[in-house]
């Protein structure tokens, strides 16, 4: 019997296809927060950011929290982020991955007013965008604040934060700026005391907050902020990265919820 040759190459043509799928490359994790404890200096290129002199400054560290090399922040009627730059290619790894925890949730923060813009955690990104992405009447309302608290102002934001009263999935922008999105990861004492892990597609929400854009990441911070309602707060970081959207987060140590 004479075999068909075009069936041959078809079947050919098939497993080149699936070999490809197969073998096509996933892109690795991009990790930007693994702290090792022990060490009295921040690790670069962490750096803490004080946006007002006038403020207290949040206090920074590292240490090892329940086996896990974490950055403990503690609040006292202060404010100051614990930041780097990033240079994180968001098409190819959009969802940002991390640990954290908090002893308690702040009595009298609430995310809608200005008196009450505080929060025991949040971690921020923000981005920066071509100007011809930006009106005429937005590029100089951002000079204008540049000139005022500093180049740290960003092109736009998206903060995710660990509320005291508001349902988790709350959205909404801050009370202070329209350029930063707030975004309600966490609410409640329920979870407080442990670690908790949080899985955000970054690239989603601020699309989500400010419409369809060229985004680039530019920097990535934490904070635990308490200098609107004076309270004090502590809460822990750990183990932030990058994962394409189809990856699961890749942490390490003890299970976690």
């Amino acid at each position: 019997m004479t075999r068909d040759p075009c069936k041959r190459r078809c079947r050919r043509g098939v497993f080149v296809l699936l070999l490809g799928v197969a073998t096509s490359a996933v892109p690795a994790p991009v990790r930007v927060g693994d702290f090792a404890a022990g060490s009295d200096a921040l690790p670069a290129p962490w750096k803490v950011v004080q946006l007002d002199e006038r403020v207290p400054a949040t206090r920074y560290r590292t240490l090892q929290w329940d086996g896990r090399a974490a950055i403990e922040a503690r609040a006292d009627a202060s404010m100051a982020l614990l930041a780097r730059p990033l240079t994180v290619d968001l098409q190819a790894t959009p969802v940002l991955c991390w640990l954290w925890r908090v002893d308690d949730v702040l009595k009298q923060a609430d995310l809608s007013r200005k008196a009450g813009d505080d929060y025991a955690a949040r971690v921020y990104v923000t981005f920066s965008l071509p100007p011809e992405s930006l009106s005429a009447g937005l590029r100089f309302k951002l000079a204008l604040g540049r000139s005022l608290y500093g180049e740290l102002v960003p092109d736009a934001a998206v903060n995710y934060v660990w509320d005291n009263r508001h349902p988790i999935g709350t959205r909404a922008f801050n009370a202070y700026t329209d350029r930063a999105a707030m975004v309600v990861q966490r609410s409640g004492n329920a979870q407080a005391g442990r670690w908790v892990s949080e899985r955000v597609n970054v690239l989603a929400d601020a699309t989500q907050a400010f419409g369809k854009l060229p985004f680039r990441a530019s920097l990535l911070a934490v904070a635990s902020d308490t200098d609107n309602t004076g309270e004090q707060a502590r809460a822990g970081f750990a183990e932030l990265h990058f994962v394409a959207a189809e990856e699961q987060c890749q942490f390490s140590g003890p299970p976690v919820q």
